[in-house]
């Protein structure tokens, strides 16, 4: 059967015009050449244990430093790694910022800072650290900077 021209010149259009459209994204990969220049989206903060320690504006504006902060360390340790802020971002690394409270505040307790990092090829790893209650007190307002710099050194 033979196969009418417009038919064809309509098919090798949409098939050139898919495949140029088409721009491949390397995948990045748990190493430092790929998490070096890749591109990162900071996905929601997520406060893991006694959230109560905390009342609801202390919340809040942790959790903006948290987001924040740590899209500053993953920038301080690759610096030529790019931020987006859209998370459907393709070939982007998705990384959820957590903190860990303790569930009292005494000076032994200690809390933590981890970083989730879900690779576009669903691969998935954590970079943890945790503090003691003086270093809080230390820091004060700079704790979440210095949480996440410090968990971001563990990275490759």
């Amino acid at each position: 059967m033979k196969t009418p021209i417009l038919s064809r010149t309509l098919l090798a259009a949409l098939t050139l015009g898919t495949a140029s459209a088409v721009t491949p994204v390397s995948a990045p990969t748990w190493s430092n050449t790929g998490l070096s220049s890749a591109t990162y989206v900071i996905l929601e903060p997520r406060v893991e244990g006694n959230i109560n320690l905390v009342g609801a504006d202390q919340r809040k504006s942790i959790l903006e430093a948290m987001k924040r902060d740590s899209a500053g360390a993953i920038s301080r340790r690759y610096p030529a790694a790019k931020i987006a802020t859209d998370a459907a971002t393709p070939g982007a690394i998705r990384v959820t910022p957590t903190f860990i409270a303790p569930r009292s505040l005494v000076p032994w307790a200690k809390l933590g800072g981890r970083l989730d990092f879900e690779l576009p090829n669903g691969q998935k790893m954590s970079a943890r650290e945790d503090f003691g209650i003086s270093i809080l007190l230390q820091k004060r307002s700079e704790f979440v900077n210095y949480m996440y710099d410090t968990v971001a050194k563990q990275l490759p």
